[in-house]
């Protein structure tokens, strides 16, 4: 009574799966914070400024640069051009150095 059965191969195939959908998960989202709401909360509530309780934040807390000097602009790379603009870098500082040498 307590053996597994393995069922038959036939029974299977009688059962219309495709039918049958699987209910979709549920997530719960959450509104993610912007830069201006971090600020905010970060000199607002104090347990932001301690790690730990431990080690005292207050003084980096005072010196975060602000999220407008932080924003850059969406530069497209070309590899063709990266790749040129760094190899020429590259042989000019050599030139420069065997130059230095010779001197």
């Amino acid at each position: 009574a307590d053996i597994p059965v393995i069922p038959d191969l036939e029974d299977v195939q009688e059962e219309d799966l495709a039918m049958q959908v699987a209910a979709p998960p549920s997530v719960q989202v959450n509104r993610v914070l912007t830069y201006h709401d971090l600020d905010k909360d970060l000199m607002k509530y104090a347990a932001f400024q301690t790690l730990d309780g431990e080690v005292d934040l207050k003084l980096l807390t005072k010196v975060l640069a602000p999220e407008h000097e932080l924003r850059e602009d969406d530069v497209s790379w070309d590899w063709d051009h990266l790749f040129t603009e760094v190899s020429s870098e590259l042989v000019t500082e050599w030139d420069l150095g065997q130059a230095e040498r010779e001197d």
